[in-house]
């Protein structure tokens, strides 16, 4: 007995006439005929009573068909799944992020993602600097948007776009955007930084900024945390160097002055992970890393 046997069935015993059957499930009358002779061959039940002038169904008949209907509908219902979880579009992801990228790319790749995969649950984590990449490697995450790419070679790295680092200060500071000239000038301003000992790209690219200035900023108050960065200044606590889509914030009494470095937004993934939950999101990830190409951030 095959599941099409009983979408004939059905339909027969929904329109009782074969001719009318036949043309519906877009078959031969008499290919209708042998299929339902068949099943009933099969089951060892009449399942219609036939005659020149009607087709009616048997009590068997009756009882199966009050019996198959839902059964059918749970298989469909069943197929349907199989087939969006082969096309990626049913399950669970986990990304990792940085926390710079909170206020503009990860809620716009958030939005894309439910419009065009509603049913996929995402799972979204901050992990330290140390810990991502081990974190892909034993599956407890699928994708990872970063500030470096990947060092492991069981790892893809893909560059998605730069943008520039910014100076930010309270909105009422002497300087802003026109009259600021070198941030030498700052030296003895209080600083809120991450620890600058950390061993990462971005930490790295802060130290950087300061050599070349020539002066060891005064660490004020230090944390990893962006957003507790800008709350701060914001309270007229100091000032610090964060990248400038920090800005997309819109959090009131805070003023970003752009500064002549940049930092690169990467993707890492699985290099040999075949899912295509993770192919999706990974278009889901280019598709919105090209608007902010275009946006020159």
């Amino acid at each position: 007995m095959e599941i099409q046997q009983i979408k004939y069935f059905l339909a027969l015993a929904q329109e009782l006439h074969f001719w009318k059957t036949a043309e519906r499930m877009f078959i031969t009358q008499s290919a209708l005929s042998r299929q339902i002779k068949a099943l009933e061959e099969e089951l060892g039940v009449q399942l219609f009573k036939r005659s020149k002038r009607s087709v009616k169904l048997t009590e068997a008949g009756v009882y199966l068909r009050d019996q198959w209907i839902p059964l059918l509908d749970t298989i469909n219902r069943i197929h349907l799944q199989a087939k969006k979880i082969h096309e990626g579009a049913f399950g669970y992801v986990k990304i990792g992020y940085p926390g710079s990228i909170v206020y503009g790319f990860i809620p716009d790749l958030i939005t894309n993602i439910s419009q065009a995969l509603p049913e996929l649950k995402v799972e979204l984590v901050e992990p330290t600097d140390t810990s991502f990449e081990q974190l892909l490697l034993n599956y407890q995450m699928d994708l990872a948007l970063r500030r470096e790419p990947a060092e492991n070679d069981a790892l893809q790295t893909a560059c998605l776009y730069s943008e520039s680092f910014a100076l930010v200060v309270p909105s009422d500071y002497h300087l802003n955007e026109h009259n600021f000239t070198k941030l030498q000038d700052l030296k003895y301003e209080k600083f809120i930084l991450p620890n600058l000992a950390h061993n990462s790209v971005y930490t790295a690219t802060l130290r950087q900024i300061f050599e070349e200035h020539q002066f060891t900023p005064n660490v004020h108050v230090e944390t990893d945390f962006g957003g507790m960065i800008l709350g701060l200044i914001s309270k007229g606590l100091g000032v610090s160097i964060l990248p400038l889509s920090y800005s997309l914030s819109a959090l009131p009494n805070v003023r970003f002055i752009p500064l002549p470095y940049s930092i690169h937004l990467y993707v890492v993934w699985r290099k040999h992970d075949n899912s295509p939950v993770l192919k999706n999101i990974l278009q889901q990830v280019i598709d919105i890393a090209s608007n902010y190409l275009t946006k020159g951030s």
